[in-house]
């Protein structure tokens, strides 16, 4: 009778894995996360419209999205905050041309990824995808003490406020300035002026070394040749001439 029921609950349990066999099997475990997405990272964070919107009418957003997609070396981001943005003077963004937005944008974003501990020890300066890291292009530098990281451009001094995105591939920190780079918002020292031109000299003037004319010029040089009759030679011609008329008509 015994082995009738325990055969009995034996199919009965059989019959219940064969009706439910998802209950016998432990959860799947979750896919690997999609890499970041930057749009959706500072449409998240909810003060970043302006940096959303330039990231998107230049394109940069495409091409931070398409290398961490494609690239293992990850991307550190500086996102200034729309108070940042409206501290500009107005009418800063809209006098760029749109090369210079995109060089803006680009001057955020340095092409590996950096962690806060990574300031401490990084080399200065640092090139950004803005381009040449040299003195009056693209500078960026970077210092880190107390836990405090301070990004100089040459133009500004900003402060990382906090880190609002990190996971090893992708790190965004939260800056109080928009960071300006001196290629487009340095000062530029003055052309130099061109050389005076040389003065033409007046050819209707006479030169030190010609010799000098003038309507005075005493005239009195072109007689100085002519040939002139002794006075002695004149009174005895005038005695010779008065004896001849007195012989004439005496």
């Amino acid at each position: 009778m015994t082995k009738g029921y325990l055969a009995t609950f034996l199919l009965f349990s059989l019959l219940l894995l064969i009706l439910n066999p998802t209950s016998a099997q432990t959860a799947a475990a979750p896919g690997p996360a999609g890499p970041p997405n930057i749009t959706a990272i500072l449409a998240k964070g909810g003060q970043y419209t302006t940096l959303l919107r330039l990231m998107k009418s230049t394109q940069v957003a495409d091409q931070i999205n398409n290398q961490l997609n494609n690239s293992n070396s990850g991307l550190t981001i500086f996102a200034p905050t729309d108070n940042a943005f409206n501290s500009l003077p107005a009418g800063t963004l809209n006098s760029l041309s749109d090369q210079e937005k995109v060089s803006l944008i680009q001057f955020h974003v340095i092409p590996n990824y950096l962690t806060v501990s990574n300031f401490e020890t990084v080399s200065n300066p640092l090139r950004t995808q803005a381009g040449n890291s040299e003195n009056g292009e693209y500078p960026l530098n970077v210092t880190a003490a107390n836990n405090q990281v301070n990004v100089s451009t040459g133009v500004v001094n900003a402060t990382v406020d906090n880190t609002v995105y990190s996971d090893g591939q992708l790190a965004v920190y939260q800056v109080n300035q928009v960071l300006l780079p001196l290629s487009i918002f340095g000062s530029h020292p003055p052309a130099p002026a061109p050389a005076p031109a040389a003065a033409k000299k007046d050819k209707s003037k006479p030169t030190s070394d010609a010799p000098a004319t003038s309507d005075d010029t005493d005239t009195t040089s072109n007689y100085a040749t002519r040939p002139t009759i002794d006075q002695p030679v004149m009174r005895v011609a005038f005695v010779g001439s008065l004896s001849l008329i007195a012989w004439w008509f005496f």
